[in-house]
């Protein structure tokens, strides 16, 4: 068979702030009036119309999780943490001190351990219940390792008095594309952690120094850093992903957005969220030979949402 390749490949978003809007309202009335439960149908829903809008290669992606799944991890999740508050309050509820001390010591210690788990757990869902053609894309880091690298890096954060955390950041960024795979494709992240350190001090003193003015440059820079550092793999050949984003456009997206929440009281937020997602997936350029045809299912099915609750509960947001 012969394949026909391109060698520059763009994602495309089709929402509707209309149609994102019916979504938002039926979402928080049925939240409302199930006292929260519905929160993980709701989750669903909307991560299920975000991707189906989202095309690459005239083809949609696809979400396959369910509010049955996520109800489930919710409840799971929220039983976690129940008891490690518990723990907590158990502790402050005593006269003695060394308790309260050894209360807090233990609540903090279980709160950074549940970090990696909630990482982990919901990179293995949330993979493994998107799909592009039919094909799922998948996380295979072992959560152990996962719990090490961000308890040394932690500890070297702490040390160093927090000038590690930038090396850490990168660290965990390649950690996760490393072990990334859409099918027999697989991802890696070749950023440094100077780099990025460089890059934020470059962005946080010009931003102070020009009262403020320079932070739309500021955050092409990170936005651009994160995207031109992603490589996809196929068999011998390498893709690389490319960012188009201009500080120009970031002042008109962030600041339109901005008017459009605070104008209609937050009743625009679907659209300023339809704008942000246009936004990014039009800046994102994939550069070098793909054959589409040739992807292959590889990745097992994973259906425990526990970890994407937990994140989710305690605001993780994926790397």
């Amino acid at each position: 068979m012969e394949h026909h390749y391109t060698d520059t490949h763009k994602i495309s978003f089709h929402g509707n702030g209309a149609k994102l809007f019916r979504i938002y309202i039926l979402n928080i009335l049925l939240t409302i009036l199930t006292l929260g439960l519905y929160y993980p149908w709701a989750k669903a829903a909307l991560i299920k119309y975000l991707y189906q809008e989202t095309e690459f290669k005239d083809s949609r992606f696809a979400f396959h999780g369910t509010g049955k799944e996520m109800f489930i991890g919710f409840i799971k999740a929220l039983g976690i943490l129940v008891v490690v508050y518990g723990l907590v309050l158990a502790a402050a509820l005593s006269i003695n001190k060394v308790v309260i001390i050894a209360g807090s010591l233990v609540f903090y210690i279980l709160l950074f351990f549940l970090i990696p788990i909630a990482i982990h757990g919901s990179l293995r869902y949330r993979t493994s219940r998107s799909s592009w053609r039919g094909i799922h894309f998948g996380y295979r880091g072992d959560r152990n390792e996962l719990v090490r690298l961000l308890f040394t890096g932690g500890l070297l954060t702490i040390c160093t008095f927090g000038i590690y955390f930038f090396w850490l950041i990168i660290k965990l960024r390649k950690y996760i594309f490393q072990n990334l795979r859409f099918g027999n494709l697989r991802f890696s992240f070749e950023g440094e952690g100077s780099a990025y350190l460089m890059l934020h001090l470059k962005g946080y003193f010009l931003t102070i120094i020009t009262l403020g003015i320079y932070v739309f440059w500021y955050v092409r820079d990170l936005f651009n850093y994160y995207i031109d550092n992603i490589r996809l793999y196929q068999d011998h050949r390498v893709l690389k992903f490319r960012s188009t984003a201009t500080a120009g456009g970031y002042f008109k997206l962030i600041i339109v957005n901005f008017l459009i929440i605070i104008l209609t009281l937050g009743l625009g937020t679907p659209w300023a969220v339809v704008r942000a997602f246009e936004f990014i997936t039009g800046n994102v350029i994939i550069e070098g030979a793909l054959d589409a045809d040739a992807i292959r299912q590889t990745e097992e099915n994973y259906t425990d949402a526990t970890g994407e609750d937990l994140a989710d509960i305690i605001d993780i947001g994926l790397v």
